[in-house]
């Protein structure tokens, strides 16, 4: 059928937006879509954003589309445009339906002073955020890859995206990322190449490194024991960063990894290959 449609669009030069196929995506998700594409510049745009696209070969490409944890569940277009050499234009639309995320509860136990906030630790708190929010607007030389091949650090997944947070027995906004458990010490290793945007000890996170990975994606990486790049350090994949730990408000050795794709949350475990 996708064949089809690119034959239609050579034959009779553009094509009104038409529906050909539906990809499924729950909140969280990073989709991977990979269609026929004949030559020339293909561009995907949904959400409002235009989204990376890699060839794969003369006839087919893969783009990556981020679907934030706060996607509210309904079907949304992605419309798919190709624009050849010879100056003919054509267009698509598929849609994504996007589904509520199994989001679980998570509870913890802190000191008083991670889960009660003086007006100076608001303060500080505000401004780790503002910081953080910067790094998501610096641009960063594309990878050619959106994909991993492996965890910064091997260990269990204690706490998944999107959980429900409770501290102190007090509800709190969810879990904006996902918890690595490893023995304090272990070496982190970035799993995409990349710059570093941002080293700095926070109040909740403690100490806290950024990575923008070019193609809107940029990983956090927070609570760690010792930190061993510096900002504006280029990185390759596989390259020790950090050591794991539990600064800031932690109550046991892990890593916590977070990810923007075009700033939506969403699940870092969403870009281990398949």
């Amino acid at each position: 059928m996708l064949k089809l449609f690119f034959v239609l669009w050579c034959l009779i030069g553009i094509v009104p937006m038409t529906h050909a196929q539906d990809w499924q995506a729950a909140q969280g998700d990073i989709v991977r879509l990979e269609t026929d594409a004949p030559q020339g510049v293909v561009n995907i745009r949904a959400f409002d954003i235009d989204w990376p696209v890699k060839r794969l070969s003369d006839s087919r490409i893969v783009a990556w589309v981020g679907v934030g944890i706060k996607t509210k569940p309904a079907t949304y277009p992605i419309v798919m445009s190709l624009d050849l050499a010879d100056g003919r234009h054509f267009l698509r639309t598929d849609q994504l339906v996007v589904a509520k995320g199994n989001f679980r509860i998570s509870r913890i136990t802190v000191k008083k002073k991670h889960a009660n906030f003086n007006p100076k630790s608001l303060a500080r708190i505000r401004s780790d955020q503002r910081a953080l929010g910067r790094t998501y607007n610096m641009p960063v030389d594309a990878n050619p890859d959106v994909q991993i091949d492996f965890m910064p650090v091997e260990g269990p997944i204690t706490t998944p995206l999107g959980a429900q947070r409770y501290i102190n027995g007090q509800p709190r906004s969810p879990h904006t990322g996902v918890d690595i458990a490893a023995p304090e010490g272990t070496p982190a290793k970035t799993p995409l190449a990349g710059k570093v945007l941002l080293t700095e000890s926070m109040f909740l996170t403690g100490n806290s490194v950024v990575i923008g990975h070019g193609n809107g994606l940029y990983s956090v990486f927070v609570h760690l024991s010792e930190i061993l790049v510096k900002e504006g350090q280029w990185l390759a994949t596989g390259e020790v960063f950090a050591k794991v730990g539990q600064t800031g408000r932690a109550t046991g050795p892990h890593l916590h990894w977070s990810l923007r794709f075009h700033k939506k949350r969403v699940d870092p475990l969403s870009l281990l290959r398949k």
